[in-house]
């Protein structure tokens, strides 16, 4: 069983040795060697497995706006699949910013912050597989091509275009190739300050961009071969 570290890793090789180190260990053995009580389920504690993952490999960055490890540029996320690889759930990047201006750009937005380099880390987690017994598989470093990078951006900008317009309330789930955006929120009473037609600032739900089964399954496919 490989120690907690109690520093944040030197670079990304560091870094993916300590994913490859505890690959192959379930949620329950990394929460035993850490004394933490692992849930018996996650309704009310969706992050938890990031939030572990991120203490076993000495991320820093918490849920600060910038990526999990700042030093090296890379992004966490954990990729929920089935046995056989088939990835199960949309990978969520970070919040819409609603009162965004027009003039913003992709290169300096978020999203891009946070994809521009990415250690999955994929986990066995089919809702049968209690908590505590579903496995990490082995990790996967990953930094988008260019073709990848231009549909991220056209995603992107044909969304943030939508919000700065004030047309927050027609995008749905299914606009977006690669990249889409929906409610983010613990519950529907949660409101936040956004743009409306006329300019004026309207209530609605939180939204987050979510990249695409799709998209992450390609990832997953490309890195080992399926």
């Amino acid at each position: 069983m490989p120690k907690l570290p109690i520093t944040p890793p030197e670079n990304i090789s560091h870094l993916l040795e300590r994913a490859e180190q505890i690959a192959g260990l379930t949620l329950g053995e990394l929460g035993d060697a850490a004394n933490i009580h692992v849930p018996p389920h996650f309704k009310q504690h969706k992050g938890f497995t990031g939030q572990l993952i991120e203490l076993w490999l000495g991320a820093s960055a918490g849920s600060k706006q910038q990526q999990d490890f700042p030093d090296l540029g890379v992004e966490l996320k954990t990729i929920p699949i089935d046995q056989n690889g088939n990835v199960l759930e949309t990978t969520y990047v970070c919040y819409v910013h609603l009162l965004s201006h027009i003039a913003e750009q992709w290169d300096t937005s978020a999203v891009k912050n946070k994809l521009t380099q990415v250690l999955f880390i994929p986990v066995v987690g089919e809702r049968e597989i209690p908590p505590r017994e579903r496995q990490l598989g082995m990790p996967l470093f990953w930094q988008p091509s260019e073709d990848e990078l231009d549909i991220l951006q056209h995603d992107w900008e044909e969304l943030m275009e939508k919000i700065s317009l004030g047309h927050i309330e027609s995008i749905n789930a299914r606009m977006g190739e690669a990249l889409h955006i929906r409610p983010k929120a613990a519950n529907g009473a949660a409101l936040t300050d956004a743009r409306g037609l006329d300019g004026q600032i309207i209530q609605t739900r939180p939204r987050g961009f979510y990249l695409r089964k799709t998209f992450t399954q390609q990832i997953v496919n490309r890195a080992f071969g399926s």
